[in-house]
């Protein structure tokens, strides 16, 4: 059911932008005229110009019970999926099927698309910034316009796939407070640590890498203040679902083995006995070692390693079992505005 937006909320929500380097004014203007496309009884998809992205924003909306008779006031506790490195926003309703599960019926599920291989980063672009800014384009144009018009609420929790979990892990760490949970499933949270692994990973699918973060030694600052790792203290009050295989085939797995990536012979001739997923080998190793820092932190973490590839199929999965947890801090802390 949705909450009346009160000026505690609003305040909440100026702080955050603050926090982030926006301004409300700047955030009140939406990106550009947007367009709407309804795919299902509660599937609606936005389109609009981002001059964050240089180009064509999509978001899709898995909208909650009562949300098309929302007054101008009415809001919703917002969970935000972000997708893995091909950016597919589709992701969530074709292969996880997030429309299917009941614990969302009553919560506004957000799903913006990325360009490929984007990392939800403001990419460095030899140092001299612009576009894409996938980072900005979350923080400043898809936020701003959810809770402006779609009724997202403050309430907000995230999860994310590979590229995904690193988005929503390093948000959450440089904002404290902007989500209340977050879920990371088969994530590079600690890139800076096989950096020529990721930079592979870029040249595989066409992508120049170091546009992203710079050359990993002569740009060591700039990888460094990306990564979750780093600032793993702004995670210490909110709730952290960590999880990951460890490339060693699992129960999800078919017989397709994962491609060959150049640059990637290192980390192979590296990897345990029975590695079959070396890209999952190595989110597995970052995301113990990020776990680990976490709970030496005192945060509230759960750090789950299981058997699988670099496959959605484990996404899937997983997405379940942090479920709980992601709505259970949606839920109000006490009384006030529902």
């Amino acid at each position: 059911m949705p909450f009346t937006c009160t000026r505690r909320t609003a305040v909440t929500t100026a702080a955050l932008l603050a926090a982030t380097g926006v301004t409300p004014a700047q955030a009140a203007p939406a990106p550009g005229p947007v367009t709407e496309r309804h795919l299902g009884p509660r599937l609606v998809e936005l389109g609009f110009d981002s001059p964050a992205l240089a180009g064509r924003g999509t978001v899709a909306l898995l909208t909650p019970r009562g949300w098309d008779r929302r007054g101008p006031r009415d809001r919703w506790p917002t969970l935000y999926l972000l997708a893995g490195g091909d950016g597919d926003h589709t992701t969530w309703t074709t292969l996880f099927q997030v429309q299917e599960l009941a614990q969302l019926r009553d919560i506004l599920v957000v799903m913006p698309a990325m360009p490929l291989f984007g990392f939800w980063t403001d990419w460095w672009n030899g140092g001299k910034g612009g576009t894409p800014a996938v980072r900005t384009h979350v923080l400043r144009e898809v936020m701003p316009l959810v809770e402006r018009e779609y009724g997202a609420g403050t309430r907000r929790a995230a999860a994310g796939e590979s590229q995904g979990g690193f988005g929503v892990l390093g948000m959450a760490a440089r904002v404290p407070g902007l989500f209340r949970a977050v879920a990371s499933f088969g994530a590079p949270v600690h890139p800076v640590r096989h950096a020529e692994m990721w930079l592979s990973g870029a040249a595989y699918v066409g992508v120049d890498g170091h546009r992203i973060f710079g050359d990993p030694w002569r740009q060591w600052d700039v990888w460094l203040d990306w990564d979750p790792y780093r600032h793993a203290a702004g995670l210490r009050s909110t709730r952290v679902h960590l999880s990951s295989g460890d490339g060693t085939p699992g129960p999800l797995d078919g017989d397709e083995p994962d491609p060959h990536i150049p640059g990637t012979e290192k980390w192979v001739a590296l990897a345990d006995d029975g590695v079959v997923s070396v890209t999952e080998a190595v989110c597995g190793e970052e995301t113990r070692l990020l776990g680990a820092r976490l709970k030496a932190l005192g945060a509230p973490v759960t750090t789950r390693i299981h058997p699988g590839t670099h496959s959605g199929t484990y996404g899937h999965r997983e997405l379940r079992v942090a479920l709980p947890t992601l709505v259970d801090a949606l839920r109000p802390a006490g009384p006030g505005p529902r």
